[in-house]
C-alpha cells in the first residue's frame, strides 16, 4: 500500500498535520516581518535593513543552539504527545502577542517574538522525530518521514508565499497577517490534540539545567553508535549545501536571470516541489526498508546537478529588461537551470530521507530524543557555516555559479569521506544498483526480523548474489557466513569485506579456517548482530535443497539464539545461477525479472536441528525456484 494512506490514519495524521502547520506558520510570520522591515524600516532600531534581514535568521535559528539539548531531556521525560500540546499553546502564546505587536510596529518586541518562536520550534524538534519511530512500523518509517519531509519544504514555500502576498497588501495587509497566524496556530493545537500517547522514554530523568554541558552530552549520546554518527554529520551536510543554495537565489535571479524579485519564488517552489517529489518517492526506490543505498545515489545527484546548474549558468544569456515569473518560464533558455534546481531538489529528498529515518531506527530508544536534539543542533551548526563560507568565497570574488560550482565539488569530497568512515552506505549503494538493474524484489515476513538484538538466518542457496539479495531487503546489516573461494574472488571480496562476511571452509580444506569462522560468529551473536548462513554448503545444481549441514547446530549450541528461516524464490535460471552449465558464464538472458524472499517464524535454538530448518525453509520455498 502506498504512503499516502498514512495521511488517514489516527497515529500519524494529527502529528503530520501538526508538524505542517507549525512549520508554515513559522514562515508566515519570517517573511512578513522580513517584508514589513523592507517596506517600513522601524523607527527604535538603528539598524539597516540588510541587518534586520540578517537578525532575524539568526533570531530564529539560535534557540536551536541553546535549548537543543534541554529540548531533548523534556522529549525523554514527557508523555510525547502532551509534550506537543505544550508546545502548541506556546505558539499560540506567542502568535496573540505578535498579532499585537505588528500593529505597533516595535522591531525590538517583534525580532524577540522571532526569538520565542524559534524557542517553541527547538522544543517541538526532538519530540517531532522521536514520535515517528514510535507509530510507525519499520517498514513505514521511510514513507513516514518522506510525507514529513515532503510536507516541511511545502509548508516553509506556503508559509513564506503567503506571508509575503498578504504583509504586501496597502491597508490590511497587516492586519490578515495578524489574524492567519492566530487562526493557524490555534489549528496547530486542535491537530495536536489527536496525536497518539507515547510513553515517556525515561520518566525519571533528572533535567539538567546547564545548557553548556547537556549540549556536550546529547552530541557525546550520537557519538556513541559510529553509523548514527556519521548519519547525522550527512543530514547537517544537506542543510548546509541547502541553505548555501537557497541563500544565494535572489542574486542568481538578478545576476544570472536578470529576473524581478517574484522569480525569487518560482526558484523556491521549482525545489521544493523537487525535494517532496524526491522525498515521496523513497518508500518506493527503497522497498520499505530503511535503504542506505539511496544516500550515496542522492549524493552523486546533488553533485552532478550542482555542476551542471554552473555550467547552464554559465551558458546563460541574460534578456537585456526584468522579467517576472510568466517570461522566465516562456523563455526556453532558462530550462535547464529550472531542471537542475529540481533536480537538485529531488536528489536532496534521496539524501535526506533515509538518514533521518536511520537515526531514529538506530538510536537507542532511551535516548532518542536527545540524539535528534543534537541532530538539530549540529545541522543549526551547519547552516550558519554555509552562511559563513558563502561570504568568503563570494569575498574572494567568485560569482554565485561559480559558488555552486565550489558546493558540488564539495559535496563530492565529503561524500567520498564519509562513505570511506562507514562503507555501509556504498556496499549498499552497489546493493540498491543490483536490485534495480537486475531484479524485483519482493519481500514477505520481512517484519519478523528483530529491530535489535542477534539472531541466526538461514537461507536456500540458489545464486551467487543471495547474500546481497538478503542484504537489500533487511535494515540492519547482515554478517554472512560464506565458502571462502566466494569471498576471495576479488571484485566480491571488496564487496563482502565491506559487509564484514565471514569466509568459511570445508574442515578437510582449512581447519583453522573453519574454527575461526565459528568463533567470528559466536562474537558475532554475542554483540547483537544477525548471521546468515547458507546451510546446503554450496550453490545448487538442480535448483533444489541439497540436505542441510549440522553447522548450524553448534553454532545455536554455542550462542543460543533464535533461528529464522528463508527462501529465496524465482533465481533459479538466473545469470548468477547453476541452471544449464557453470553460473556467470553464459549470456544474461533477462533483466528486471520479478524475485521473492519470504521470511519465516522464529525457530527457538532448542528445536534448530538441520532437518527442522530444512523443512521450514522447503515449506516457504514450496514449488518455486
Amino acid at each position: 500500500m502506498s504512503q499516502s494512506r498514512l495521511l488517514a490514519e489516527k497515529r500519524f495524521a494529527p502529528f503530520f498535520w501538526t508538524q505542517f502547520l507549525g512549520a508554515f506558520n513559522d514562515n508566515v510570520f519570517k517573511n512578513a516581518l522580513v517584508i514589513l522591515f523592507t517596506l517600513t524600516p522601524p523607527s527604535d532600531v538603528s539598524l539597516s535593513r540588510d541587518a534586520l534581514v540578517n537578525l532575524a535568521s539568526g533570531l530564529l535559528i539560535l534557540p536551536f543552539f541553546i535549548f537543543s539539548a534541554t529540548a531533548g531531556q523534556l522529549a525523554e521525560k514527557m508523555e510525547k504527545s502532551r509534550l506537543v500540546r505544550w508546545t502548541k499553546l506556546m505558539e499560540i502564546a506567542v502568535m496573540i502577542v505578535a498579532a499585537f505587536a505588528l500593529f505597533s510596529g516595535s522591531a525590538i518586541l517583534l525580532l524577540a517574538l522571532l526569538f520565542m518562536l524559534g524557542l517553541q520550534s527547538a522544543i517541538f524538534g526532538p519530540v517531532k522525530f522521536a514520535i515517528l519511530p514510535s507509530v510507525l512500523r519499520e517498514d513505514e518509517l521511510v514513507g513516514g518521514n518522506g510525507l514529513v519531509e515532503m510536507g516541511t519544504y511545502v509548508a516553509i514555500l506556503g508559509g513564506t508565499m503567503l506571508g509575503g502576498v498578504l504583509v504586501a497588501q496597502a491597508g490590511w495587509g497587516v492586519h490578515a497577517v495578524a489574524i492567519t497566524i492566530v487562526v493557524v496556530a490555534v489549528a496547530g493545537y486542535v491537530a495536536s490534540r489527536g496525536v497518539p500517547q507515547v510513553p515517556s522514554a525515561m520518566p525519571g530523568l533528572r533535567i539538567d539545567p546547564n545548557v553548556l554541558v547537556q549540549t556536550w552530552r546529547v552530541i557525546g549520546y550520537a557519538r556513541e553508535n559510529r553509523a548514527v554518527w556519521l548519519s547525522v554529520l550527512g543530514n547537517s551536510w544537506f542543510w548546509f549545501v541547502g541553505a548555501l543554495f537557497l541563500a544565494q537565489l535572489p542574486g542568481f535571479v538578478e545576476d544570472v536571470l536578470h529576473g524581478s524579485p517574484e522569480v525569487v519564488t518560482l526558484l523556491l517552489i521549482v525545489f521544493s516541489l523537487g525535494v517532496g517529489i524526491g522525498s515521496l518517492l523513497c518508500e518506493r526506490l527503497s522497498g520499505r526498508v530503511i535503504e542506505l543505498g539511496l544516500v550515496p545515489f542522492g549524493s552523486i545527484g546533488i553533485t552532478f546537478f550542482a555542476i551542471d546548474l554552473f555550467l547552464a549558468s554559465e551558458w546563460h544569456v541574460a534578456p537585456a529588461v526584468v522579467e517576472g515569473p510568466f517570461a522566465v518560464l516562456a523563455d526556453s533558455s532558462n530550462w535547464r537551470i529550472l531542471m537542475d534546481l529540481a533536480l537538485l531538489g529531488v536528489f536532496g529528498g534521496f539524501y535526506s530521507v533515509p538518514l533521518n529515518a536511520m537515526i531514529q531506527h538506530r538510536s537507542d530508544p532511551t535516548k532518542r530524543s536527545r540524539i535528534i536534539a543534537a541532530n538539530n543542533i549540529v545541522n543549526a551548526i551547519f547552516i550558519v557555516g554555509a552562511a559563513g563560507v558563502a561570504i568568503v568565497l563570494l569575498g574572494l570574488g567568485l560569482t554565485i555559479p561559480q559558488l555552486f560550482l565550489a558546493a558540488g565539488v564539495m559535496n563530492a569530497l565529503v561524500a567520498l569521506y564519509i562513505y570511506t568512515l562507514l562503507p555501509e552506505f556504498l556496499f549498499r549503494f552497489l546493493v540498491w544498483l543490483l536490485m534495480h538493474t537486475m531484479y524485483r524484489l519482493r519481500v514477505k515476513g520481512v517484519e519478523k526480523l528483530p529491530s535489535e538484538g542477534p539472531a541466526l538466518l538461514v537461507c536456500n542457496h540458489v545464486a551467487y548474489v543471495d547474500a546481497l539479495i538478503l542484504a537489500a531487503a533487511s535494515s540492519r546489516p547482515i554478517r554472512f557466513v560464506m565458502w571462502w573461494k566466494i569471498f576471495e574472488i576479488p571484485l566480491l571480496k571488496w564487496m563482502f569485506g565491506i559487509a564484514r562476511a565471514i569466509p568459511i571452509a570445508g574442515r578437510k580444506e582449512k581447519p583453522e579456517l573453519v574454527e575461526k569462522a565459528f568463533a567470528e560468529i559466536d562474537r558475532a551473536l554475542a554483540e547483537g548482530e544477525l548471521v546468515c548462513i547458507f546451510p546446503e554448503g554450496a550453490l545448487t545444481y538442480t535448483g533444489e535443497l541439497s540436505p542441510f549441514r549440522p553447522g548450524v547446530e553448534r553454532i545455536v549450541a554455542s550462542t543460543p539464539v533464535p533461528v529464522f528461516p528463508m527462501a529465496l524464490k524465482g533465481l533459479w535460471g538466473s545469470w548468477f545461477s547453476r541452471r544449464g552449465g557453470p553460473a556467470m558464464a553464459k549470456r544474461p538472458r533477462r533483466f528486471r525479472s520479478q524475485i521473492e524472499l519470504e521470511v519465516g517464524d522464529a525457530i527457538a535454538p532448542a528445536d534448530a536441528t538441520a532437518e527442522r530448518l530444512q523443512h521450514a525453509v522447503q515449506t516457504l520455498r514450496g514449488d518455486a525456484r
